[in-house]
């Protein structure tokens, strides 16, 4: 596929990353010819220095020719304008971010007045996420989730006390038709090898063929679990935090946001109803004290800085606080989020760049796919003879540490894999992945090359 991206920023950066070298020719226009310069030198795509809301730039381009275009520029309005341009100029599906919230509520309006197919917005995304975690506490449809003859399911280990102190392998020996595909620790989500050992504090997502998880899930399961949440207090007035304490207190929960810029309070104040502004440095413990942190059930941090998000999770835990959520866009700090043990920490980039890549690779590949704790996903695809994955065992896959194949449908049959497993053609394959390793899975999902 032909796919033009414009922005060289972050997002733009990340998909384009995801999908070249593969099966798909990118392009990148941005204004900026130094990224641009240094794209080039790391990246196998095409790069054009122009303004996109120029005709010209977009026909030199030759975007009639294009399958998809992504317009993610710093500018929501630039995006829409790009978006609509380049669809009347024949591209086939153009997407755009936009992330104002002035236009959180007009979205189907724009897509169908502008013509654009597909509307991305990170700080919505990770709103959403966090929103299922507090409300919805991520039950899965009361802790399953089912495709086929295949079901996962998510439950805490303490429901299975058998499995405390157990490796992967002495779970393989206790369960030996499932599989643990991932374990949420300390806030993190993790894909385990067969010398990980499930801690009495993990949450913990199996897979295996649907009837017998249904029986499993019958131990497990805690029944009349519904969340009890009623104060939240929101560190950073910025568009996550406004998207999430609407969302909230929509719902019904008394929600506090601590905000140091003035002006945006009085945005905030004037934009949200029954929510509590607070103008303050939430680096001051004073102040958090005196807003009674120690009575909220939850706490979430999303300034703009990662530091201050994660000193600030850190300190609610210390406090208390059953459920603590950061948002951070440095992956250098995954290891460090873990150690700080808090609840659940998001990458909205990760997100969004998912979304994206499901949405370009549409019916095609993926049959269908869920966020698990917006950190992974878990999805299905069905394989054909070119892929990468096909064809040769799991262990001379080598897959990276953030993919693991969980299981195939093939014909009536349900194979949980191990490592002398080869994926045929036709498979039905179910994938999980960490959304920080999206690009490595992009990779197994191309076509092979052939040389001559």
């Amino acid at each position: 596929m032909k796919i033009a991206i414009v922005g060289a920023g972050k997002l733009g950066i990340k998909v384009a990353n995801a999908l070249s070298g593969g099966d798909h020719a990118i392009t990148i226009i941005d204004t900026n010819e130094n990224t641009l310069n240094k794209i080039s030198q790391q990246l196998d795509v095409l790069t054009i220095h122009g303004n996109a809301k120029q005709i010209s730039v977009l026909k030199e381009a030759g975007i009639s020719h294009f399958d998809f275009m992504l317009s993610s520029t710093g500018s929501d309005e630039e995006n829409i304008v790009i978006a609509s341009f380049a669809k009347k100029l024949g591209c086939s599906k153009v997407i755009a971010r936009v992330r104002d919230p002035e236009h959180m509520n007009q979205f189907d309006f724009i897509k169908e007045s502008m013509n654009i197919d597909h509307i991305v917005n990170p700080d919505m995304a990770i709103t959403n996420e966090i929103y299922k975690y507090l409300v919805e506490k991520y039950t899965l449809s009361n802790g399953i989730f089912s495709t086929g003859k295949v079901s996962l399911i998510q439950f805490k280990v303490n429901r299975y006390k058998q499995l405390i102190g157990l490796s992967m392998i002495g779970v393989k020996e206790l369960l030996p038709n499932m599989l643990v595909v991932a374990i949420s620790r300390n806030g993190k989500i993790i894909i385990p090898h067969g010398h990980t050992v499930i801690e009495p504090t993990d949450y913990l997502y199996l897979i295996g063929e649907k009837s017998e998880i249904h029986e499993l899930h019958k131990k497990v399961h805690e029944k009349g679990k519904y969340t009890n949440l009623q104060k939240v207090m929101i560190v950073g007035g910025g568009k996550t935090g406004f998207y999430l304490a609407d969302k909230l207190s929509e719902f019904g929960i008394a929600v506090k946001v601590i905000e140091v810029n003035k002006e945006r309070c009085y945005y905030l104040s004037t934009h949200l109803d029954n929510v509590m502004v607070l103008h303050g440095d939430a680096m001051d413990t004073a102040l958090l004290e005196e807003e009674n942190i120690d009575e909220m059930d939850a706490f979430v941090s999303c300034t703009g800085f990662d530091e201050e998000n994660l000193m600030l999770a850190l300190m609610a835990k210390q406090r208390g606080v059953e459920d603590v959520i950061s948002k951070f866009s440095r992956e250098g700090y995954r290891e460090l989020i873990e150690k700080i043990g808090i609840d659940m920490a998001l990458n909205p980039l990760n997100i969004v760049a998912s979304t994206i890549l499901r949405y370009i690779q549409g019916e095609k590949k993926i049959i269908s796919s869920l966020l698990i704790q917006g950190q992974a996903e878990i999805m299905e695809i069905i394989a054909t003879n070119d892929m990468k994955l096909s064809n040769i065992t799991l262990k001379e896959l080598q897959l990276p540490d953030g993919v693991l194949i969980a299981g195939i449908h093939r014909g009536q049959d349900v194979i949980i894999p191990n490592g002398d497993t080869r994926i045929l053609e036709d498979d039905k394959v179910i994938i999980f992945c960490l959304l920080s390793d999206i690009a490595e899975l992009e990779k197994l999902l191309r076509k092979k090359r052939f040389f001559k």
